[in-house]
């Protein structure tokens, strides 16, 4: 077992994540067991700094922090060898003869074992433990240095291709009301939308998708076209936070009828003192959340 050394100011500091998003993460998901000194502090290890840093850039890329520990379990990035042992031989070797197929640039192959795992698993399993896995181990590949931008452009294409596909393929129910969902202002990383926007379509809500962040002054035209009740928007990343609640509180000044949504990791990171007023528009990131939100 390794020795704690990093108390939680210390990590807060290092990883540019607040302590009380820190404890919120640990009690709720227990991925990491801090140990505690004789005064019952916490203390992090250079293994638990590790972990905490492959979560929050993953959410820096679009993931929830539900499905970025999710995907910590399935791809085993921290302990690979206990972890795939523990997963179901099947889909591990689907998995690595689809990251095969696409770092040897095969489509055709690539596009046949997709459909296979949407055969055999349900579509949130397969989007989310086995494509969202997937996405991960290229992504570290190329942070890595193991695959070119060219392998990691590939890949994620087709990957957030299908996807796409399959949420333009559920059928809607015309009695729900009409939503819209988009990325925050500056955010580009559309898996986390993506995954939602799949969650409302399953739900019969009519959602029109437009991924990646539009102007301002674009958003406001498109309310005006479609005119939906419901706003949805997704923000990862710490650095697009201010325009993001700056863009909400100017939405629901103009269009005090639309139902604004947030969800994304850097909501999380919303000081105590702001949150109380943006408590209305916060989704949470899990299911079960997003249930009750609605």
């Amino acid at each position: 077992m390794q020795e704690g050394k990093y108390n939680i100011k210390a990590v807060s500091k290092l990883l540019n994540i607040q302590p009380g998003t820190l404890r919120a993460w640990e009690r709720r998901y227990k991925f990491i067991e801090p140990v505690r000194n004789e005064s019952g502090h916490r203390l992090y290890t250079e293994k638990h700094l590790q972990t905490l840093k492959w979560l929050i850039n993953k959410t820096n890329q679009g993931f929830t922090i539900s499905q970025a520990v999710s995907l910590l379990e399935n791809t085993g990035s921290e302990d690979s060898g206990s972890t795939e042992s523990r997963k179901d031989e099947q889909t591990i070797k689907l998995a690595d003869d689809l990251i095969e197929a696409l770092l040897n640039f095969n489509e055709t192959k690539a596009q046949m074992l997709i459909s296979q795992a949407f055969s055999m698993y349900t579509i949130e399993h397969t989007i989310v433990d086995v494509l969202g896995s997937i996405l991960v181990r290229i992504g570290d590949k190329w942070e890595n240095g193991e695959i070119t931008s060219a392998h990691e452009h590939f890949a994620s294409n087709i990957l957030k291709a299908r996807i796409s596909s399959v949420m333009h393929t559920i059928p809607t129910n015309g009695f729900l009301p009409k939503a819209l969902a988009v990325c925050a202002p500056g955010e580009k990383h559309e898996f986390g939308l993506l995954i939602f926007t799949i969650f409302l379509k399953r739900k019969g809500y009519e959602t029109i998708y437009l991924g990646e962040s539009v102007a301002d002054k674009d958003l406001f035209k498109v309310l005006n076209i479609i005119k939906p009740r419901y706003l949805f928007m997704s923000c990862s990343q710490q650095e697009n936070l201010e325009a993001t609640l700056k863009l909400v509180e100017a939405l629901k000044s103009d269009i005090p009828d639309l139902k604004i949504g947030l969800g994304g990791a850097a909501l999380s990171l919303i000081p105590e003192e702001t949150r109380a007023a943006f408590c209305g528009v916060l989704m949470g990131d899990t299911q079960s959340e997003w249930e009750e939100w609605l």
